[in-house]
């Protein structure tokens, strides 16, 4: 129910019981080798693969501010 109500969703459908179900330790224990129908996997993403905080500060500024300023020549 409430990760239907999260959605703003009337219905629960079986990816809001999936989320119910491996988000709750007992339900999660429970039902660890369940697989429940058309409820999909918990979004998950590698820490590696996230951008360190350092590469945000980086990033906000151009690389090369030379190729910035240059334009390129109008042909004739």
């Amino acid at each position: 129910g409430n990760a239907a109500r999260d959605n703003k969703k009337n219905r629960i459908i079986p990816r809001h019981v999936l989320l119910a179900v491996r988000n709750d330790e007992e339900l999660g224990k429970l039902l660890a080798g369940v697989t429940i129908a058309h409820g999909g996997v918990l979004p998950n993403i590698n820490p590696v693969l996230l951008p360190k905080k350092n590469e945000k500060v980086a990033t906000k500024e151009p690389k090369s501010p030379s190729k910035a300023t240059k334009k390129s020549p109008k042909k004739a």
